[in-house]
């Protein structure tokens, strides 16, 4: 981390915000990128200070995040962790039709734990069905297993990360404080507003399409119409004939 480091005082370094601002930037534009061609962004953030800043900031622009305990294999074993998502929403549809109602109350509650167990794990990664397009993580060493996942199937990575930390795998350094939950929310808030900026632009040029294939329908249409009025029945082409 050496060259976004300003300086040490007293045995702390200190890192040169100018960069972390330039980085910041270079990430948000790739993340906008991201959003705009319609593709996912996992946020993984397990820390108990920054978890509920993650899941506040992912919400907000609909993207997936991982805020507990990150299960090992989530990228490089996907299909399991698929089951595991349908499992938890075939409880669901068991409970709602009162199939459980015939069990005993000590198997209800078995189920009602394992389903909010799941619940807890997966529950902010249900509507992720195919792998994510990058990873937003905030403290890649306590977050190292997603990272190495992440690597190892070419998933870019975006990444807060400290002094204390080994920027060499990640994709988009973004060097500052990974304690401080006000550091990770102003950085989250300038990626986030960029990821919305790409999702509207999405939603803008996909209206626009739209209205352009519907205008070019309309034309097509009064195209064909103008020449079967111009051209004559077979009956009336007949008629003139023997006239």
């Amino acid at each position: 981390m050496a060259p976004y480091i300003f300086m040490e005082r007293n045995g702390i370094h200190i890192i040169d915000l100018h960069k972390t601002v330039d980085m910041v930037d270079v990430a948000a534009d790739a993340l906008k990128q991201i959003a705009k061609s319609g593709k996912r962004i996992l946020f993984v953030g397990t820390k108990k200070q920054i978890k509920d800043v993650i899941a506040e900031k992912a919400q907000s622009v609909g993207m997936p995040y991982v805020i507990e305990r990150w299960p090992g294999g989530m990228l490089t074993n996907f299909p399991t962790i698929r089951k595991a998502v349908k499992k938890m929403s075939n409880i669901d549809k068991l409970l709602a039709d009162g199939t459980y109602d015939k069990l005993s109350k000590r198997e209800n509650l078995q189920i009602h734990r394992k389903r909010e167990k799941l619940e807890k794990n997966l529950g902010s990664i249900a509507d992720l069905t195919r792998l994510p397009s990058a990873l937003f993580v905030v403290d890649v060493m306590k977050e190292q297993i997603a990272v190495r996942e992440a690597n190892r199937l070419g998933i870019p990575v975006f990444a807060i990360v400290d002094t204390n930390s080994d920027p060499n795998n990640i994709d988009f350094v973004i060097p500052a404080n990974d304690d401080a939950s006000k550091s990770v929310e102003v950085i989250l808030n300038a990626c986030c507003e960029a990821i919305n900026e790409g999702l509207e632009e999405r939603k803008i040029e996909k209206a626009d399409q739209e209205a352009a294939e519907a205008q070019a329908k309309a034309e097509a249409g009064e195209g064909a119409t103008e020449e079967s009025e111009k051209k004559p029945r077979r009956g009336t082409r007949k008629r003139i004939n023997e006239e």
